[in-house]
């Protein structure tokens, strides 16, 4: 397997969590008494801290604060996910090997599920290989369209799907292991011609196969492990996984 970096998108604010007694970046909320970021990395141990950069954004020095370790990416203002990883070019400019890009507020995801995908990636030869989830609970997650052949044709937001499209469980997770070249290629042909004038990574596959590149999906059930915590409801069904995972 070729060299790997990871990008970790931290950026957010969290806005449904925020309270009167409480301002503080989304990735920096508790779960079991650690951060989110912290269960996100221990998860990420088999690539090596300095070679992890985290996007943050909102009250940055308290994430760079608590995890002085690691590299990090200003995003500021916020403006996409494509956005956020455009914004860690600096640390990718010379590095040949192999990107993995998943969340700060998804805590649930096993290690075996990252290191599943990043050997698929490595095996296909591809350019892109994106992380395909079931989940038997419904989350507002675009859809992966694939072929019969489960051939990449592209991925369509959930507020776009038509009701034929919406019954497709291939969710996209929004975690990603790009060649590097290829990502960096893509990220500078993103567009924000859509109603939140934002830059998405998820337009990147597409980008890549379109300029003659190989994009492959990686299928999994992954069910709770993709819930990202976006509320204090999810931050409270993420306690309970989290000891019924026995990470707590």
């Amino acid at each position: 397997m070729s060299e790997i970096k990871a990008v970790v998108l931290a950026a957010g604010k969290g806005t449904r969590m925020q309270s009167e007694s409480c301002h503080m970046p989304k990735v920096l909320r508790e779960a079991c008494g650690k951060p989110l970021l912290y269960h996100v990395l221990t998860q990420l141990d088999f690539i090596a801290p300095e070679n992890t950069v985290l996007v943050v954004g909102y009250l940055h020095e308290l994430v760079e604060q608590a995890f002085p370790g690691y590299p990090t990416a200003l995003q500021e203002p916020q403006m996409g996910t494509g956005h956020a990883v455009q914004c860690a070019k600096e640390h990718l400019k010379d590095f040949d090997g192999t990107v993995l890009v998943c969340y700060g507020d998804m805590p649930l995801v096993r290690k075996e599920v990252y290191e599943s995908l990043l050997r698929e990636h490595a095996a296909s030869g591809a350019q892109c290989t994106l992380l395909s989830g079931t989940c038997e609970d419904y989350l507002p997650y675009g859809r992966v369209l694939m072929d019969g052949d489960n051939n990449f044709i592209g991925v369509v937001e959930d507020r776009d799907c038509t009701e034929e499209q919406k019954k497709i469980r291939d969710l996209n997770v929004g975690i990603y292991a790009f060649d590097c070249k290829a990502l960096l290629e893509a990220l500078d042909k993103l567009q924000n011609n859509n109603a939140q004038k934002e830059y998405y990574l998820t337009d990147a596959p597409a980008l890549i196969q379109a300029a003659g590149g190989k994009v492959k999906v990686c299928k999994a059930v992954l069910n709770e492990q993709i819930i990202g915590v976006n509320t204090p409801e999810q931050l409270a069904q993420t306690e309970h996984f989290l000891r019924q995972q026995g990470r707590a």
